[in-house]
């Protein structure tokens, strides 16, 4: 049997005895994806990891998606691991900026983190989190840096000041200056100078050393 074979008829279990819970899935690209109701998805955790054909018993990821056309503009991503099938596969949810979504915490005490960082960067809120806060901006931050519409300037970031010896607040700043890539293959010879280059000295013609 394929592998995509037995993804499908991993799928077609899911979905026979989660009928009240899995809306769809498919296999892609040698992927199953599982798309869920939001309100049963601790149900489905649980079977996923629980049942003996499954055994999925590692959550690897749990990340947000923003899709602003949408009425529910968010998707949240579980990735899965069955370390007993050599299996993985991920289970989609959706949801909108005021729904919040059950968390996962209970079954996979890896999503702690990964829904914090969700929380964080998509404003996703997780009710039954035991600790949802901002994990990777800084305290005091307004907004949620990966939503399609959060504008590159205009929000204010906090830190602390050597010089005043005080927490401030200062206008977001992007470190880095706008760039074009060409995404040449590293294989290939640029055919410009690169930033340093300049300051070789071409070898001599006739193969000699200085």
């Amino acid at each position: 049997m394929s592998s995509d074979e037995a993804l499908k008829d991993l799928g077609k279990h899911i979905q026979s005895v989660n009928s009240d819970t899995v809306i769809d899935y498919k296999v892609a690209y040698n992927e199953l994806t599982v798309n869920a109701k939001r309100d049963d998805i601790v149900k489905l955790m649980t079977f996923l990891r629980d049942d003996p054909t499954c055994k999925f018993v590692q959550l690897s990821t749990v990340c947000g998606v923003d899709y602003p056309e949408r009425e529910e503009r968010f998707e949240v991503v579980y990735h899965l691991l069955s370390l007993h099938n050599n299996q993985r596969m991920r289970v989609k949810i959706r949801t909108d900026e005021e729904t919040t979504v059950p968390s996962v915490t209970g079954v996979y005490p890896s999503a702690n983190w990964y829904e914090r960082e969700t929380w964080d960067m998509y404003g996703i809120m997780f009710d039954g989190h035991p600790d949802l806060r901002r994990l990777l901006s800084d305290y005091g931050f307004q907004g949620h840096p990966l939503r399609k519409d959060f504008p590159l300037t205009g929000y204010v970031e906090v830190r602390y000041s050597e010089e005043e010896k005080r927490v401030v607040y200062e206008p977001v700043k992007l470190a880095q200056e706008f760039r074009t890539f060409d995404f040449m293959s590293p294989w290939e010879g640029a055919k410009y100078i690169l930033p340093g280059d300049e300051k070789s000295e071409e070898a001599p013609k006739d193969g000699s050393e200085n």
